[in-house]
């Protein structure tokens, strides 16, 4: 990790020597001494790999505890590596950091990782920093293993596939427009737990690793249910159907819906979910945290249905950037 610019008032070598190197703790790091980090695996398994960058203000807010940076900025990431059943090995981090952050919100944030590297068992493996006059964004690499030729691709799904979801859908959407001061929870714990989702997402680790053998299309939830099933059904050349009734929404989604039924729409196309959508003939395990929500048929796109199996518009299927 060798920054071309000073950052901090730490300097850039103290900044990585103090802050960082504590957290590269695989021997393949070097103790961020190197310029590269280096990893073997074993023959029966393969490397899976992932790049996820956050800016602020587009992926979380310009006033976000650093801590909660830090853990948002690796999280999202490792989401993709639960979505492929693949275990973590170790991150690359490289960060364009505004001159006006200061000692403190570095601290803060090297403890959100450190936190997050014991709670997953993936440490830091090298990467740059660099200064910036515009945002703070964050780009993380995460490298996982799986067991060779068993993850689970978006191409998978066929039809005849039951479809499925991890948790439950649009939380993070209702934690932002809380933040925003677009929507009031009716109390103090549903504001509470629904910011929490927005700005900690949950990778499902646990429940991927649960897929493996099961799943046959799979993707992590980043765009929004009906986008991301509709990548699913794009790469296998299938159409999707989802009953709407059927989707897993949260206490504190649903007390939102019976407020206002037109948060429903965009609960379902919203992103920042960070759930596995997955398709599988046999019935996942019980880890696997899911619900059944509609069927992989011939054709297609994704279709949501209602309660009376009318097709739900929709003005977009999910979040793009452009």
């Amino acid at each position: 990790m060798r920054p071309v610019s000073e950052p901090s008032r730490r300097g850039e070598f103290r900044l990585i020597v103090e802050l960082f190197a504590p957290l590269a703790t695989h021997p393949g790091a070097r103790g961020l001494t190197d310029d590269c980090a280096y990893l073997s695996l074993p023959p029966d398994e393969e490397l899976v790999l992932k790049a996820d960058a956050i800016v602020a203000g587009v992926h979380f807010l310009t006033d976000a505890a650093p801590g909660h940076v830090a853990q948002k900025a690796l999280r999202v990431n490792l989401s993709d590596l639960a979505a492929k059943g693949a275990r973590p090995l170790g991150y690359l981090q490289t960060m364009a950091l505004p001159r006006s952050l200061d000692d403190a919100w570095l601290e803060a944030y090297a403890a959100g990782l450190a936190a997050d590297q014991a709670r997953y068992a993936i440490p830091l493996l090298g990467g740059d920093i660099t200064a910036t006059d515009g945002p703070l964004s964050i780009s993380i690499t995460v490298l996982g293993a799986v067991p060779r030729g068993k993850s689970p691709l978006r191409s998978g799904a066929q039809a005849g596939d039951r479809v499925f979801v991890t948790g439950t859908i649009g939380d993070a959407l209702l934690g932002l427009a809380v933040h925003r001061g677009t929507y009031a929870p009716a109390s103090a714990q549903d504001r509470a737990f629904l910011t929490d989702r927005y700005d900690l997402p949950l990778p499902r680790l646990q429940e991927g690793g649960a897929l493996l053998g099961i799943a046959k299309g799979a993707a992590d939830i980043s765009d929004g249910l009906v986008a991301d099933f509709g990548h699913i059904a794009e790469a296998s050349g299938v159409g999707i159907e989802i009953d709407a009734a059927r989707v897993p929404l949260s206490p504190a989604a649903r007390r939102a819906v019976a407020a206002d039924a037109t948060w429903l729409p965009r609960l379902l196309t919203a992103g920042d979910d960070y759930e596995i959508a997955f398709t599988a003939t046999a019935d996942p395990p019980s880890a696997a945290n899911a619900t059944e929500i509609g069927r992989v048929v011939a054709g297609q796109g994704v279709v949501v249905r209602d309660a009376h199996g009318r097709p739900i518009p929709f003005d977009k299927s999910g979040y793009t950037h452009f």
